[in-house]
């Protein structure tokens, strides 16, 4: 059996304002990249993925844990509709691996903002 880290969730701050909100998504991203070459990826795959999300980022303008269903739905289902099967895969496969990554590092600092 191995022991984790179990962090004091009343410590947990959301950032105040515009500038803190993107100080954070910043370091999430970079703890992502850190976590992806920590489990062996490749520098390629770790680029292509943050590109990935980097698309989605732009295309949504906030950061990408806001989005819910009915967003994903219609950049997936609209945005993408033309887009290359192997174009729609990689992104939602990029998207995918962030919300687990999110899940297990952030839900505590994210439910709270």
């Amino acid at each position: 059996m191995t022991l984790g880290v179990v962090r004091d969730l009343r410590s947990v701050r959301a950032p105040v304002d515009a500038e803190e909100l993107a100080a954070f998504e910043t370091d999430v991203v970079a703890e992502f990249v850190m976590a992806r070459s920590a489990a062996g990826l490749a520098d390629s795959t770790i680029r292509g993925e943050v590109g990935q999300l980097d698309k989605v980022r732009g295309w949504f303008g906030r950061p990408v844990w806001e989005m819910d269903p009915s967003d994903a739905d219609r950049y997936f289902g609209q945005e993408l509709r033309s887009g290359s099967k192997a174009t729609r895969m990689a992104r939602a496969q990029a998207v995918r691996v962030f919300f687990a990554f999110l899940q297990l590092r952030h839900a505590a600092e994210i439910h709270v903002m």
